[in-house]
């Protein structure tokens, strides 16, 4: 009896929605694979179609989105296409998200509240997401929220890098703007080589985007500040987590962030500010209208793509990181 030899080559399918294109097309030229064709429309009462014009069968199939305004619309999207990509075959199937969408829910403060970053999770696995890959997650724990494995992808080093290259080390420190980015500072200032400062700040619960700081831990005087934070939405903590070290004697400040949401008055806030430099990433779309002269914007597209590569290849999507956190970047172009 002959035995029949069947090809098992693997074959990467990059798919993406509508919310973000230019990033997806980014992202494929890094990948040199194109984007696979998807038809994608809205009927006239909001619900959303697509189809796949190729065959996604026996694939590794990479599904883009970055959850944008309208945040739901694009998020009903991607759980759409991963359904469609599971009814279609696809052997395995990884939603990529740059920005995840709710992950500032990501725990009950008081009684009656959802956790909505879960949900999320348990949705992308419903549909039939076999794994997960973000960028700088809010908190570390919603990787717990998927059950499957899920890839973390850090902007860091590529923040660090461009900070490094524009101002003295010696003079820097870093400074997380409340006690939740405290372990993500550190890792700043492990690469830096710089001393670490917190501002302790109080929110208030029943206003949302309003805060309240306090007092500088450490010592800023003199020093150039490099606040760190993982988004900025409408701008008001930092600008005033900024006075408040400006207040303290800094001599600079500079603002480094993964996620620009930059919600409104976020613009106006930021460029009247005594700040000399907001740095952030594309896993977001920056509109003409929410763009500003302090405004610097670093392609988060090659991290995205090496790590597709290294999921595609079976390789480790952790080791691109290690490097980068023991040692310390250039301090110079």
């Amino acid at each position: 009896m002959t035995q029949m030899l069947v090809p098992n080559q693997k074959r990467l399918v990059l798919l993406a929605g509508r919310s973000y294109p230019e990033l997806a097309q980014e992202v494929a030229e890094n990948l040199g694979v194109p984007l696979a064709p998807t038809l994608a429309y809205d009927f006239a009462n909001g619900e959303i179609f697509v189809r796949f014009k190729e065959s996604v069968r026996g694939c590794d199939a990479f599904v883009l989105q970055s959850h944008t305004s309208p945040i739901n619309t694009w998020i009903m999207e991607q759980l759409i296409m991963v359904d469609a990509l599971k009814r279609a075959s696809a052997k395995r199937i990884t939603v990529v998200v740059p920005f995840y969408g709710y992950a500032r829910q990501d725990k009950k403060h008081r009684g009656r509240e959802p956790i909505s970053a879960r949900l999320l999770a348990d949705l992308f696995k419903t549909a039939g997401a076999d794994r997960l890959m973000a960028v700088d997650l809010h908190t570390s724990q919603i990787q717990g929220f998927f059950d499957g494995p899920v890839d973390h992808l850090f902007a860091m080093p590529l923040l660090a890098k461009h900070v490094a290259s524009k101002v003295d080390r010696s003079r820097i420190t870093v400074v997380s703007p409340d006690a939740g980015r405290v372990r993500v500072a550190e890792r700043w200032t492990d690469i830096l080589g710089a001393p670490l400062a917190i501002i302790h700040k109080r929110r208030d619960p029943d206003i949302p985007n309003q805060v309240r700081v306090f007092e500088v831990v450490g010592d800023v005087r003199d020093r150039v500040c490099v606040l760190v934070d993982d988004m900025i939405d409408t701008g008001g903590t930092i600008v005033k987590a900024a006075e408040t070290l400006f207040d303290n004697g800094a001599a600079d400040v500079i603002v480094a962030a993964t996620h620009a949401i930059l919600s409104d008055p976020a613009r106006e806030r930021l460029q009247e500010s005594r700040i000399s430099e907001v740095v952030v990433t594309n896993t977001l779309p920056i509109p003409e209208d929410r763009q500003f002269e302090k405004l610097t914007v670093l392609s988060i597209a090659p991290i995205l793509a090496k790590a597709i590569t290294e999921v595609f290849t079976d390789g480790s999507v952790t080791s691109m990181f290690e490097d980068e956190s023991t040692s310390p970047v250039a301090s110079s172009h």
